[in-house]
């Protein structure tokens, strides 16, 4: 499924794994255009896959006229071997009933790889939170059990919130609890299978609504970068809003592009 952009495939042995989910308000590939973006990743590879709807479209991280020309498909990988990290970007929805089989050659093909772990940004809908995910703060994240060998302490050590389990059927006053993720699309699904294959797998994610998500992506990429430090303040400015996030060139035109003159 993979192909590389050079004639050799990169070595991704022990990388990390990033990618989005696919979910309400777009939050996961927002907030994965600005790691790319911010870290300056050079795309390595795509996925040739039949799983989602084709798309092609300008290079959304051009910095000058010289790339602006690049084209970019619906997934693309991108890379930073200095700090072991690997990133895949998802651009399109999922064909109807070929989300589980990406889901198993993802998988297959990160096993193949060697990558190490894989953390999945992605968000649910806020309308869906019982009472108790009401009165604390808008982000949770799960854990494969053979991830949280690794990194539980780590995670402790954050105060972050674990994921709920809900009724199965909400309608049934007696059904069995379970992990539920309205509006996230693969995102439990990848769970699942990444649970049932033994590989390690973390998910953070936000309950947002759909609207500007773009204050949402950033808060999602600094709750990563909280566990990861992907990127450090810059001296003497500790606070997460002082991150030099790089916005995307793509972002200008997110909600169009204004409207014409003429017609005032």
């Amino acid at each position: 499924m993979f192909v590389p952009c050079g004639e050799s495939v990169p070595d991704l042995t022990n990388f990390t794994l990033l990618m989005p989910a696919v979910s309400v308000g777009n939050v996961g590939q927002l907030a994965i255009d600005l790691i790319i973006s911010t870290l300056n990743m050079c795309k390595i590879g795509y996925f040739y896959t039949d799983c989602l709807v084709p798309m092609v479209g300008n290079n959304p991280y051009a910095t000058e006229e010289e790339n602006s020309n690049e084209l970019s498909i619906n997934t693309e990988v991108y890379s930073l071997p200095s700090r072991k990290l690997v990133v895949l970007q998802l651009r399109s929805i999922f064909i109807k009933y070929k989300s589980k089989s990406f889901c198993e050659k993802l998988l297959a093909w990160v096993k193949s790889s060697g990558c190490a772990k894989i953390i999945v940004l992605s968000s649910s809908h806020s309308y869906h939170r019982n009472d108790v995910q009401l009165r604390s703060a808008p982000f949770r994240y799960l854990l494969t059990p053979c991830m949280q060998k690794s990194v539980q302490n780590k995670i402790k050590s954050l105060n972050w919130l674990e994921m709920e389990k809900s009724p199965c059927i909400p309608e049934m006053s007696d059904s069995e609890f379970c992990i539920r993720i309205p509006g996230g699309g693969i995102t439990k699904t990848l769970y699942d299978e990444s649970c049932s294959k033994e590989i390690q797998m973390a998910v953070l994610l936000k309950f947002v609504s759909e609207g500007d998500n773009i204050p949402d992506a950033i808060s999602l990429v600094e709750y990563l970068n909280e566990w990861l430090q992907i990127v450090k303040p810059p001296s003497g400015s500790p606070t997460p809003s002082a991150l030099p996030w790089k916005i995307p060139s793509s972002w200008r035109l997110l909600f169009g592009s204004g409207l014409p003159p003429a017609l005032f």
